[in-house]
């Protein structure tokens, strides 16, 4: 019988461990490196940096994957619609980035999902034409990006009864079969930022949350501690913004235009089986596709709109009305019985912080967020400031990897080239070493070579092997696991991104009295 593997050593994050390096942070000595931001980017920065030797802080004023990086699709995209834009650095990009994360520093997280688009009386033969060379087309990127067949299978034509098979609920009458492609799909783009993280503690990183970064110089920052309200300065050679839809209003001259991507949130029953996800065609466009993605927990997340935000920039996104029509209307134009209302039992809004590089408008409309680049950029500021801005979450390392040798280069710091290309984050290991595991599919999924040691806290006190809520599968193991080794400091951390109940509020609501109890044991226990 194998033994529980014990965390990454220094990879632990925790109340205590948050509050001592805080302390030896602010008003010390100087660091290489400030990140500003802990969303995959930010942390990515923090992981690039001090893997390549640097003393590195990160500081955040919310939790690990507050902002966007919690709000995705949950798709490690291969770049297949920005091959059909004609970006094709960006799908190359992509793809490279995808096989990285799946073949290399995080196959525990992220792996093939398949998709079916349905070839129904709305998807004439000429589009059904367009998107099988689109589908081969992405194909030749995961070629080119030298990501094996065996990681990616090729795309091919369903009949009519395959495609049902993998979409009972799709309306039978004029389906013509379907498409099937392949793409890399996460299990939780949090649980992704949380690795990171922990992966960049590993190799020294001072991570940082609820600490507010109130001013930026390219010496450092004047920074509030959001738990206390005490305020200080962290010193540092060089200072990466990596807070991506907030980005313009630490650093003058970024200029952003959100992006507003709306997902909804049903229980799996309401469609049936779905072994598959589902590209759905978005009426009068050639490039758009609503996307089906069960996700494994008795939900699925149907999205996703993609809308300009103008004005103030909220913490938490909300959802209006028009974008939950929007995405019912489409959807159910191929289902055998229409979604209602009253079937979205949650929903969520990520906004996407896209670069503004069009001049000012004098007259007529701005371009659509839809038509905006997703190419990423790096800007140094005229007091030397480090923006990272745009992108995706699929090139999240990238991004960081630019930032880093920019500070590098800008603040002539002693590093050496970028290692995040072959370096496995916490709880990575082959398909071979995963799938020997002596633990649930599940938690290899979330946790990967600690999905083991998850399960013996179980083992330790049976109340931590019950479900935190009927009919959701997280333990409450998996919380305590999250405020010992996960810097999970309150209920919603534990509910709003180490796991995801709180997308559903009538099972946050269920689930509060249970996350507070572990909660308050575990906070009592390392006291």
């Amino acid at each position: 019988m194998s033994t529980a593997t014990p965390p990454v050593p220094g990879s632990s994050l925790s109340a205590a461990r948050r509050s001592r390096e805080l302390t030896g942070t602010v008003g010390g000595p100087v660091v290489d490196v400030l990140v500003v931001g802990l969303g995959a980017t930010g942390a990515g920065a923090a992981l690039d940096a001090a893997a390549r030797g640097l003393t590195v802080a990160a500081v955040d004023a919310h939790d690990l994957a507050f902002g966007t990086s919690r709000f995705s699709s949950k798709l490690i995209h291969g770049g297949l619609r920005y091959l059909a834009s004609g970006q094709f650095d960006v799908a190359h990009e992509s793809a490279v980035e995808r096989g990285v994360l799946m073949e290399r520093t995080a196959p525990h997280l992220v792996r093939a999902q398949p998709f079916v688009l349905p070839l129904t009386p709305l998807v004439s033969r000429g589009q059904s034409a367009l998107a099988r060379a689109g589908f081969r087309a992405g194909d030749a990127l995961r070629l080119a990006a030298r990501t094996a067949r065996a990681t990616l299978p090729a795309p091919r034509r369903l009949s009519a009864v395959e495609t049902r098979h993998l979409a009972p609920a799709l309306r039978t009458q004029g389906l013509r079969g379907g498409l099937l492609s392949w793409d890399g799909r996460l299990t939780d783009d949090a649980r992704l930022v949380t690795a990171i993280a922990r992966t960049a503690a590993a190799h020294g990183a001072r991570i940082l949350t609820r600490v507010r970064a109130l001013r930026l110089t390219a010496s450092g920052a004047v920074i509030r501690d959001e738990l206390t309200g005490e305020e200080g300065e962290i010193r540092a050679r060089a200072v990466i913004n990596a807070s991506g839809v907030w980005a313009g209003g630490l650093v003058d001259g970024i200029r952003i235009r959100p992006s507003r991507g709306t997902h909804l949130v049903l229980r799996a029953d309401r469609l049936g089986p779905l072994p598959a996800g589902l590209h759905v065609p978005v009426p009068g466009e050639t490039n758009r596709f609503l996307l089906v993605l069960p996700q494994g927990d008795g939900r699925v997340y149907v999205g996703l709109t993609d809308e300009p935000v103008d004005g103030d920039i909220p913490d938490v996104p909300e959802v209006p009305e028009t974008d939950i029509g929007f995405l019912l209307d489409v959807l159910g134009s191929v289902l055998d019985v229409p979604v209602q209302r009253d079937d979205v039992v949650g929903a969520f809004a990520g906004l996407r912080p896209l670069l503004d590089t069009s001049p000012a408008q004098q007259s007529g409309a701005a371009p659509r967020t839809a038509d905006i680049s997703r190419r990423h950029a790096v800007l140094t500021s005229p007091e030397g400031v480090i923006t990272v801005v745009g992108g995706k979450l699929t090139t999240y390392r990238r991004m960081a990897e630019d930032a880093v040798d920019a500070a590098v280069a800008t603040r002539r710091l002693t590093a050496g080239p970028s290692s995040t290309a072959a370096l496995p984050l916490v709880g990575a290991a082959s398909p071979d070493v995963l799938g020997s595991l002596r633990a649930p599919r599940r938690l290899v999924q979330r946790y990967g070579t600690e999905a083991p040691a998850v399960q013996a806290l179980a083992a330790q006190d049976p109340r931590l092997d019950d479900r935190v809520l009927p009919g959701h599968p997280v333990t409450a193991a998996e919380l305590l696991w999250a405020v010992r080794h996960e810097g999970a400091l309150d209920e919603a951390d534990l509910l709003d991104r180490r796991t995801r109940i709180g997308l559903v509020p009538d099972d946050r609501a269920a689930a509060l009295d249970v996350v507070r109890e572990v909660l308050g044991e575990a906070l009592a226990q390392r006291s």
